[in-house]
């Protein structure tokens, strides 16, 4: 078991952002007799989901939601399925858009560069 402060070091997170992310639901910590919080191993690996979703790019509000229903248990994967499809179809839309973004630069690098001949 981990207390908050070696499971802040373990995750990268600090106190405050695992606390934060208590109060809303995306993590669960254990209660020792005196109330104090502890977590182990498979939180490690909760956490490090969460952190991914966020690098993602997905709204806490989502992210919370994904949250509640991992912890309903596995009946809950078609809708946990369906927000990981969801946060995928941005994803690529955002790819497609800095795809776009990157040949209208490299474009006009080649431009100045003297390698294109239309001038942009």
């Amino acid at each position: 078991h981990y207390a908050i402060g070696e499971f802040s070091r373990k995750c990268g997170l600090s106190i405050d952002t695992l606390r934060y992310y208590e109060k809303e639901g995306l993590i669960h910590s254990h209660r020792l007799t005196n109330n104090h919080r502890y977590y182990d191993e498979t939180d490690i690996a909760w956490v490090q989901f969460i952190i991914r979703l966020k690098q993602t790019g997905m709204p806490i509000k989502h992210m919370r939601t994904y949250a509640k229903l991992r912890y309903q248990g596995d009946e809950t994967i078609p809708q946990r399925l369906e927000l990981l499809f969801r946060q995928l179809d941005k994803l690529h839309a955002q790819q497609k858009d800095i795809d776009l973004h990157i040949d209208f630069l490299e474009k006009k690098i080649k431009t100045y560069l003297g390698i294109d001949s239309s001038k942009n």
